[in-house]
């Protein structure tokens, strides 16, 4: 405890009057006195959020049930004491204190009168409750001024400081006054206050930390479908196959060599997704003559979620590349080695270099080293902290032209892994073609769809689509009536 005093002061822990109440002991003669924020409970939040607020120049009461035993939990310099003691201390009081106690607070309703109220409260499951907790206080203290906010914060993260993750703090009230003033409150412990209105959006802020990756639910399921199809290909012919037909069983390959050949795929076609809805939305906007158009729903979430589907398909590239790594350590894998150099040594070989192969094989490795570093690229300035330090047209080029590159490069990858296997008829199996000729199908069609944009027709149309020339002022000298005016066109204008 004396520590964290020491850390909280910055001197020994001798120095007691540093942090005392008194407002001559708080400095020189004359300063003014630091404002008092008051808790309502002591659980863990309660304890973070009184550290916070000390750090940030604050003096803190707390108000307990029990104030001696919760005086243990807090540094001597918090005032631990009672509800009535504390309230009367601030202006502005945290209610810490879950939504099933609210009501045991009723007899200091006339203490709260005129005081911020500030709801930190959160539910167990989305729309446990017919309105939201805040709304639910403001009821039952009507002559309180009720502020949502801060239950977006962990207690861990009150604790230690703003991160990257958690430093946007929304905060909303029906009173301008109250939530101007937790707005500054907010800004003052280090935090990003986010406006979010009226009362009335609590709900949306309490269902905030209740959102289990919300963004890449799509991402995610469409990683998961599309590795599950991969393998289920590469079960199918390199496995079932050998099986039915000459009854050898390769269901050792599984573990290793079939995932292995799952991922490159599923990586592939994830980052071909994560394009080809720009190149979507760039169709919607030639088709239309227009980039005041709104885009359909689905496509417009579609685009939302290139970041996260980019990321999923660099993560199943990294995997590919492990395993890759340790194809050559496997037992099977030095059994064959052996099995090889066995039937050299048999047929009196001397010599079994194949210049095709080892030409192959070099540049198939030299491109998926390359790919991978572009993906990498790719993947660092998607951080916010990166991409904040780019401006629109540096990070624009690498996403899109660099990323465009990355897709030629691992296309190119997988074709020098193919070769001319896609033309052998042993290929395929249960006349199915091999693994990476359908890994390829999106990709190329990704690639040819960015090469037709490149054309001057449609790049010279498409420019001056993003330059604000709409195809209608065109067609009709730039009249058009009201009754052919989009509302997405009125909204804009």
């Amino acid at each position: 405890m004396m520590e964290a005093i020491s850390m909280l002061s910055g001197s020994s822990p001798s120095s007691k009057d540093t942090f005392l109440f008194d407002s001559t002991k708080n400095g020189p003669k004359g300063a003014p006195a630091r404002p008092v924020v008051a808790i309502l409970g002591s659980g863990d939040f309660a304890r973070s959020l009184a550290l916070r607020l000390l750090r940030c120049g604050y003096r803190v009461a707390v108000g307990s049930r029990q104030p001696r035993r919760a005086a243990d939990s807090f540094p001597h310099v918090v005032d631990v004491t009672h509800h009535e003691d504390a309230i009367a201390k601030a202006d502005v009081v945290f209610l810490a204190v879950r939504r099933e106690h609210y009501a045991s607070l009723w007899g200091l309703r006339h203490l709260l009168a005129a005081k911020v109220l500030v709801d930190v409260s959160n539910n167990s499951r989305p729309n446990q409750y017919p309105e939201s907790n805040a709304e639910y206080l403001a009821s039952l203290f009507p002559d309180s001024l009720v502020v949502k906010g801060f239950n977006v914060i962990s207690s861990w993260a009150m604790q230690s400081g703003p991160r990257e993750a958690s430093r946007k703090v929304y905060i909303c009230g029906d009173s301008v006054e109250a939530r101007g003033q937790v707005l500054d409150l907010a800004r003052r412990l280090n935090f990003e206050p986010v406006d979010m209105g009226a009362l009335c959006s609590a709900r949306d802020i309490e269902d905030t930390p209740l959102r289990l990756f919300g963004a890449w639910r799509g991402p995610v399921l469409a990683a998961v479908g599309l590795s599950v199809l991969f393998f289920a290909y590469s079960f199918t012919r390199d496995v079932l196959h050998p099986y039915v037909h000459s009854r050898r069983s390769d269901f050792y390959k599984i573990p290793v060599e079939v995932v292995n050949r799952t991922l490159p795929g599923a990586a592939l076609t994830l980052l071909a997704l994560a394009y080809l809805a720009g190149l979507l939305a760039a169709a919607h906007q030639l088709y239309h003559g227009t980039k005041y158009r709104r885009f359909p729903a689905w496509l417009e979430g579609w685009m939302q979620s290139r970041k996260q589907l980019g990321l999923l398909g660099f993560f199943l590239a990294c995997v590919h590349v492990l395993y890759s790594l340790c194809l050559p350590l496997r037992r099977s894998e030095r059994y064959q080695l052996l099995n090889t150099a066995f039937q050299q040594v048999h047929a009196n070989v001397e010599n079994s270099w194949n210049e095709e192969e080892v030409w192959r094989v070099e540049m198939y490795i030299s491109f998926g080293v390359m790919s991978l570093g572009l993906l990498s690229l790719l993947a660092i300035t998607s951080i916010p902290s990166v991409s904040s330090a780019l401006n629109w047209r540096e990070f624009s080029f690498i996403q899109s032209t660099l990323g465009y590159i990355a897709l030629l490069i691992g296309t190119l990858h997988a074709l020098l892994f193919g070769w001319r296997r896609a033309f052998e008829e042993e290929s395929y199996r249960f006349y199915l073609p091999p693994s990476f000729a359908v890994a390829l199908a999106l990709p190329v069609a990704v690639l040819l769809g960015k090469g037709l944009l490149l054309l001057p027709c449609l790049a010279r149309r498409m420019r001056r689509i993003r330059q604000g020339w709409e195809a209608w002022r065109h067609r009709r000298g730039g009249v058009r009536s009201a009754a052919h005016v989009s509302p997405e066109r009125v909204t804009i204008m």
